[in-house]
């Protein structure tokens, strides 16, 4: 019998570092498949986190999970879809997710709540969760992962989980895809954001209610995200670039170009801020490698897009969706382990691409309406089998379903690791 810390056993199928939504929704699934998993993350839930606004994609794990009801039960709003100030013509317009597919909404939610939600549903599923609990380093034995070393909060004893196989979802710490992998910093998304929140705000008219609101500047762009009861997340994006051009501080550049936005500056007219300043840099970045001997990465300290189309936590959910159907696989069959994972990492790799390809592109706000969802069906639908604006829905939904990260089987995986 396995020997305990704190009541809990010190060897695992799986460890995963981090507690977030890709953290979570792995091990939650793999706790559903009856394995034995320990998550570890360095924070006490409910914890902040930035990115409010979910894209429908995002529904089809939280569906595996279980967990849908209890996002209406908890009152999240629903988010039907979204407004764009974008464009040559600086003219306003929608786009609804009805238009996309199986999932006509997703939610806009306080991401302390969501994320609690799924690490708690995870918690029920069967997973050993230790919050407070800072990893380290990993183990390591003949060039392979088999484990983590972990710290408690206040306490100076160092413990040790062993597991078949350690999985990173620490985020943008990164903690074993930093130690293992280089990282590419994708040049033409090098931004600098800054954000808050607003009280007593108005919002967008009639269907357009419960839309985010993305609106254009001629060197940035902002968010405009309804939570509840007048509360909205306001948020400025630009290039890391611009900030280096002007004496401005990043609050000042944000309180200038608000006075330059037109439907944003409608909307906290007689509104209050309701919270300090916070900014993040550098946010797209890809991790050369996904996977090694022993460990694999998801979510964030995989690789990480820009926040225009909300895509982070689908992204990041979907990956540990797919990632815990291929580890399920692997502690059956270790075999294929080496296989199971390339396959993993590159159909995960080509959907991250294929997302950061689009926002690149659209980044050029010097096109129009039809032109986005012209590069959307060229980039999804080259057979022209939907009309463009359906195709724009699609991928900005994170549903284009025909994507090989979305479809893979174990037929998929014993094939590629030439076992059948």
């Amino acid at each position: 019998m396995a020997s305990t810390m704190f009541g809990v056993p010190e060897d695992f199928d799986v460890v995963v570092i981090g507690g977030g939504p890709a953290g979570s929704t792995t091990a939650g699934l793999l706790a559903k498949e009856g394995h034995r998993v320990l998550v570890l993350d360095r924070e006490r839930f409910p914890r902040y986190h930035v990115g409010e606004s979910l894209i429908p994609a995002f529904m089809r794990p939280m569906e595996e999970l279980g967990i849908t009801e209890r996002m209406d039960a908890r009152g999240f709003e629903r988010k039907y879809g979204g407004t764009l100030v974008w464009g040559n013509k600086q003219v306003p317009w929608n786009f609804s997710f009805v238009e996309g597919g199986a999932y006509p909404y997703a939610y806009h939610t306080r991401r302390a709540d969501m994320d609690s939600l799924i690490l708690d549903r995870a918690r029920e599923l069967g997973a050993h969760i230790i919050e407070d609990a800072t990893v380290k380093e990993p183990i390591e034995e003949d060039g392979r992962v088999v484990g983590v070393r972990f710290s408690l909060r206040g306490a100076d004893q160092t413990y040790e989980a062993r597991a078949k196989l350690v999985i990173d979802a620490s985020g943008q710490s990164r903690l074993l895809s930093r130690r293992y992998s280089e990282v590419t910093w994708h040049e033409e998304l090098r931004n600098v954001a800054i954000w808050t929140y607003f009280d007593n705000c108005e919002r967008l008219a009639g269907d357009e209610y419960t839309n985010i609101l993305i609106e254009g500047l001629d060197e940035g762009w902002f968010w405009a995200i309804p939570l509840d009861k007048g509360t909205i997340s306001v948020g400025y994006v630009t290039r890391s670039s611009m900030v280096g051009k002007t004496d401005k501080s990043l609050q000042d550049l944000f309180t200038a170009e608000i006075e330059r936005s037109t439907k944003l500056k409608k909307m906290l007219a007689n509104a209050n801020q309701s919270a300090g300043w916070r900014s993040a840099r550098d946010w797209s970045y890809t991790s050369q490698t996904f996977h090694g001997d022993g460990w694999v990465c998801v979510g964030d300290s995989a690789a990480f897009v820009d926040p225009l189309f909300s895509t982070g936590v689908a992204l990041a959910t979907l990956a540990g969706s797919v990632l815990s159907k291929i580890v399920h696989q692997v502690l059956e069959h270790p075999e294929i382990e080496e296989q199971a994972l390339k396959r993993y990492a590159t159909a995960y790799r080509g959907f991250f691409d294929e997302i950061r390809a689009f926002v690149e592109r659209f980044y050029d706000r010097t096109k129009y309406k039809e032109f986005y969802y012209s590069l959307a069906q060229e980039m999804v639908d080259p057979d022209k089998e939907r009309e463009p604006s359906a195709d724009f829905v699609q991928l900005i939904s994170g549903l284009s379903g025909k994507h090989p990260m979305l479809n893979i089987t174990l037929d998929d995986l014993v094939a590629s690791a030439d076992l059948s």
